[in-house]
């Protein structure tokens, strides 16, 4: 099933409108009375504005595209130009309401991740709505490590790069020892010698312990 591009918009408050991409599973049926697990990507600073494209071949949707089995629905927003996740919050959240009342969505099963602004992003709106996600995966990010409390009953598998040049290694080692101290459910994967680079994506995104975790 190829990846398709929508904009979403909500008139009533909060006003919300976002681009965003729909990958489903190649075995998908929307009157099916299959429930499907939901995994919503954040991209990074460069993919901002109003052009969806520059989202193709990028990030966990290309990765779901890719394989035949691949049993999650992905929503790829895009944050407008100039802005951030932190401030498209309820725009965010709106969208993932329109997207579980359109589709058939496990809500039981809804997953959370980001790379760099999308991993502060993750963080951010996990912090935020800790009650809706099953599990959250911030890639290269880095958040407050005082609202750790707010994340102490999310699940949360985080990943960086220790030689990242952009977001140093300490925007998730600092978050992992917060939570870790007040008995959050948290781990990390560090990686080496590949920088802030898209690669320290594919390389999770590609791993199926991964997802094996988040179904489990």
């Amino acid at each position: 099933m190829p990846v398709t591009s929508h904009r979403f918009c909500q008139d009533i408050p909060p006003n919300s409108s976002l681009n965003y991409q729909l990958f489903v599973p190649h075995d998908f049926e929307l009157k099916s009375e299959q429930q499907y697990p939901l995994f919503v990507f954040l991209h990074g600073i460069k993919k901002r504005g109003d052009d969806i494209s520059v989202l193709n071949k990028y990030g966990l949707t290309w990765i779901a595209e890719s394989k035949p089995d691949f049993p999650f629905i992905v929503v790829t927003p895009q944050c407008p130009a100039d802005s951030n996740w932190t401030h498209v919050y309820q725009s965010v959240i709106a969208l993932i309401n329109e997207i579980t009342t359109s589709y058939p969505v496990d809500t039981e099963r809804m997953y959370l991740t980001g790379f760099s602004m999308g991993g502060n992003g993750t963080w951010d709106i996990a912090a935020r709505s800790p009650e809706l996600f099953s599990a959250i995966v911030p890639i290269s990010g880095w958040y407050e490590p005082e609202k750790a409390n707010l994340l102490k009953d999310v699940r949360i598998w985080a990943f960086h790069c220790v030689d990242d040049d952009v977001v140093r290694v300490s925007g998730t080692e600092e978050m992992v020892e917060a939570i870790t101290n007040i008995g959050g459910n948290i781990k990390a994967t560090y990686y080496s010698e590949l920088g802030h680079s898209h690669t320290v994506m594919e390389k999770t995104f590609n791993n199926q312990e991964l997802y094996d975790w988040l179904l489990n």
